[in-house]
Order: structure tokens, then C-alpha cells, then sequence
């Protein structure tokens, strides 16, 4: 699991800092978190292929979160993409960027597919084989919600050694995957476990930006790996998370240590503060394991 942060900031752009975009790759997927405005600009310097892009999710429709995506479909329309493009957003984002498409008579040549979001309980958004998409339902001045990305238990893995020296047929290592006890070529039953090991942990990664304080989130993302929240203030400044509904480093910090999760990064700062080190330092009060997001930043987990 890959995230690479393009953007991290709140508000807007400036010469050096970008507002909210993030790419998770995950069990051969790239998703879209958020698309600020700048975001396909972001996408080439970080060397993301477009073509991979098929989910995208808005948390909400504040245009730090979304004013880059406008702009972004019409790219994919003028590189003629031909795949399907999904968007889960809050309900009216369909409304704004057709009416967009409509007005400058651009038209995708691609599907273009909304998934409007109006639940303000946790719901999957998103299956295959391998990923689940739920929404983390945040307390913003609109209708917001985070996202947890969580990977599928997967298959065992053959042990081949064991395997061979149980002189097991080839044709039964997909059930030996599966977690099946297979017969041997002698006809005698084989235990699985005896063969095969376990498949590696699934990791999850929770994003929960542009919110206040807000325990109610902390059952949906209990466990998580990796924790983004965003912490707009220091605590200095904590009054101004009132009337703007957002979250200082500690606050973000308090929310991990009682979620359980491993590693928590901060983001979303204030155009305000110079030296985001402070962030790492308040929150690290409350959480031991604390990264700082940065414009172009990579983490692997």
C-alpha cells in the first residue's frame, strides 16, 4: 500500500503548498482522494499514470477539496481517454460539473459515473475481490465524509517445500490457497495448515479530513493502520476550531491514541503557521507514532 501526498494544505494554493489531493495504490488500484485545485499538475510531477485513475473520491464540496476535478476530466478527455471513470462525492457534485461540461459543450468521450453520497452513517461505497470502501461520516459545516480504505483478507500461501515433500497434485494448489485440506496422490488426506501459511495481514488506511473534534468517528476507524487527520491549528489557536469546524494536532492526536491506529499524519495546515514541525510536536504529546504530510511526501505500508 502506497499513499503519495499532491496536495496538504487548506484554503488555497500558493506558490509552494497546494490544497487537498492525495493517491492511494492499493491491491493494483489508484484512487483519487480529494482533488484540489492543481491536482493534474501534482499527478505529473509525482509521475502518476492518468490512465490508472478509474475512482475517485470528494470528500466535500468546499473547492479545496474539488476545484481541480473539472479540469482533470477535461485532460482525460483531450488524452481521448476511453475507460470508465467512477466519482463518489456528495450529492450536487454531479449537478456542478455537468452543468460545467454542458455550458463549454465538453462533453466527455468517456463514461463519466457518479456515486452520489447522502448517508450520514458509515456505508460501503466500494467492492471488488480485494478492497472495501466505507465512508467515515465527519462534523463539517457541510456534508462530509472521510474514507477507509481496507484490503481483503487474501489466499494462503503454499509453503512449497511442505507441499512437495506431501506429494500433492498440482491440480489442487488453488483449493490449498483457498484454505481446503486437499487428498495427497496416495489418496490420504493432507491438513492445510500442515502445507500452507497464512496470508499476510490486511492493511486499511482511514482519511479523515476537514472536520472538528469528533469521537463518533473513532468505532468506524478503530484498528486502522494508518490514520490521515487533518489538523488545521495549534493549540494556540484552538478556539478557531469552533466556528470553523476543523481540528488542532493535538485533537487529531487524541482521536488516534483512542482509535488504536499505528501511525497517524497530520494534515491540512493553516496557511498561517511557517514551521509545521510544531504539529508533529504538539500531537507527539498525545501519540507516539506521528508523521507530517508533505506536498510530494511517500509513505509505504
Amino acid at each position: 500500500m502506497k499513499l503519495t501526498i499532491l496536495g496538504c494544505h487548506s484554503a488555497t494554493p500558493r506558490t509552494n503548498t497546494n490544497p487537498t489531493s492525495q493517491v492511494l495504490e492499493i491491491k493494483n488500484h489508484t484512487f483519487l482522494i480529494d482533488c484540489g485545485e492543481g491536482t493534474q499538475v501534482e499527478l505529473r510531477r509525482n509521475k502518476v499514470k492518468f490512465v490508472r485513475i478509474k475512482h475517485i473520491f470528494i470528500s466535500h464540496l468546499h473547492g479545496d477539496h474539488y476545484f481541480g476535478l473539472v479540469g482533470l476530466i477535461s485532460t482525460f478527455r483531450l488524452l481521448t481517454r476511453e475507460a470508465d471513470l467512477h466519482i463518489y462525492a456528495p450529492k450536487g457534485l454531479k449537478d456542478i460539473i455537468t452543468l460545467q461540461m454542458k455550458l463549454s459543450e465538453s462533453w466527455t468521450n468517456y463514461k463519466l459515473i457518479f456515486h452520489e453520497l447522502t448517508s450520514h452513517t458509515s456505508e460501503l461505497i466500494f467492492e471488488d475481490d480485494k478492497v472495501e470502501v466505507y465512508t467515515i461520516p465527519l462534523d463539517h459545516h457541510i456534508y462530509t465524509n472521510g474514507f477507509l480504505f481496507k484490503e481483503k483478507k487474501g489466499e494462503r500461501k503454499l509453503d512449497m517445500n511442505a507441499v512437495l515433500n506431501a506429494d500433492i497434485d498440482i491440480a489442487y494448489y488453488r483449493k490449498l490457497k483457498q484454505g481446503f485440506d486437499v487428498e495427497d496422490n496416495n489418496g490420504n488426506l493432507v491438513k492445510n495448515d500442515t502445507v500452507t501459511k497464512p496470508p499476510n495481514k490486511p492493511k486499511s488506511y482511514a482519511y479523515c479530513s476537514d472536520t472538528a473534534y469528533n469521537e463518533a468517528l473513532i468505532p468506524v476507524i478503530k484498528d486502522a493502520d494508518i490514520l490521515y487527520h487533518e489538523s488545521t491549528f495549534l493549540e494556540k489557536n484552538e478556539k478557531l476550531t469552533i466556528p470553523t469546524k476543523h481540528s488542532t494536532a493535538k485533537q487529531a492526536a487524541s482521536i488516534a491514541k483512542q482509535a488504536n491506529v499505528k501511525t497517524l499524519i497530520l494534515g491540512h495546515y493553516s496557511t498561517r503557521y511557517n514551521d509545521l514541525n510544531l504539529f508533529k510536536e504538539e500531537a507527539s504529546e498525545i501519540f507516539e507514532h506521528v508523521e507530517l504530510a508533505k506536498d510530494g511526501k511517500t509513505f509505504e505500508f
